[in-house]
Formats: C-alpha cells, sequence, structure tokens
C-alpha cells in the first residue's frame, strides 16, 4: 500500500476506515488495533505530513487535481532541509 495514493486509484487489503483528518485519535487507535487500515483525506502539504506522522495511518489519499502532492520530499517536510 503506498503511503501517499490519489482518491480511487488506491487498492486495499481490506476495507479501510476513510477519515478526513486525524483529530479523532481514539477511532484512529480504536481501528488500528482491530487491524482496519486507516486512510486519511488529505489536500495539502500540511494535511499529508500530518496524517502521516500518526502510525495508526496507512495511506494518505489525495483528490485527482492535487497529484503533485504525491511528489511530496516528505523527509525535508519532516525534518527540514
Amino acid at each position: 500500500m503506498p503511503e501517499i495514493a490519489v482518491e480511487g486509484e488506491a487498492e486495499f487489503p481490506a476495507e479501510p476506515l476513510v477519515l478526513e483528518g486525524v483529530e479523532d485519535v481514539e477511532r484512529l487507535q480504536s481501528a488500528h488495533e482491530e487491524g482496519t487500515p486507516v486512510v486519511v483525506r488529505a489536500d495539502s502539504a500540511e494535511r499529508v505530513v500530518a496524517a502521516l506522522a500518526r502510525p495508526e495511518v496507512a495511506c494518505v489519499i489525495v483528490p485527482p487535481g492535487k497529484r503533485e502532492l504525491l511528489d511530496l520530499d516528505l523527509v525535508q517536510l519532516t525534518y527540514g532541509p
């Protein structure tokens, strides 16, 4: 499963829990503990980084119109230049 994928183009091994953000930590943790893949929608670099910072998140999906988010330099965005 890719870290970042375009919505509608990714295949998941099981029915995922799809969330609009990572604010509901209890729901993230519960799904992860149950073995449910957690997928988060993101439409900005900041939201992608925030989602991938959560260990429960299996994949971030971005809108088709935001394909450039697939090419983010996650190391630089996370740790700086």
